[in-house]
């Protein structure tokens, strides 16, 4: 066997490469392997329609996520009144059609995001 010259990356979250602070919550983000990877932190009263959407000019958010929820519970809402609610332990995929979303109850939502992060909130 050979040596190779590639090094082990490790990053965490405690120190993103990117934070995008709105009202009532945050989203950082990570590259790592060619892959930008996400946290999402957002406080109870949190609404995508109120404290993201205005920031980037659109009603809804559009950006297409397969994820995991950490902690807290949020939706993923649609136009149509399809309402999903997202909990902890829950790997979700949400379409890349337009949503709304907001936190549920009275604890913090967390959730990672390993698709539509690079995209979110831009």
């Amino acid at each position: 066997m050979t040596a190779s010259n590639v090094e082990v990356v490790l990053k965490r979250f405690e120190k993103p490469d990117e934070i995008n602070h709105f009202e009532k919550g945050k989203f950082e983000t990570v590259t790592l392997g060619g892959m930008t990877i996400g946290r999402a932190t957002y406080q109870p009263g949190w609404k995508w329609s109120v404290d993201v959407g205005p920031g980037v000019e659109e009603q809804y958010c559009s950006v297409e996520h397969v994820g995991m929820v950490v902690s807290g519970t949020a939706t993923a809402a649609f136009p149509d009144g399809r309402v999903t609610e997202l909990r902890p332990g829950d790997l979700f995929y949400v379409p890349p059609e337009p949503h709304d979303s907001w936190v549920v109850g009275d604890e913090p939502y967390v959730s990672l995001h390993f698709l539509g992060a690079s995209k979110y909130a831009r």
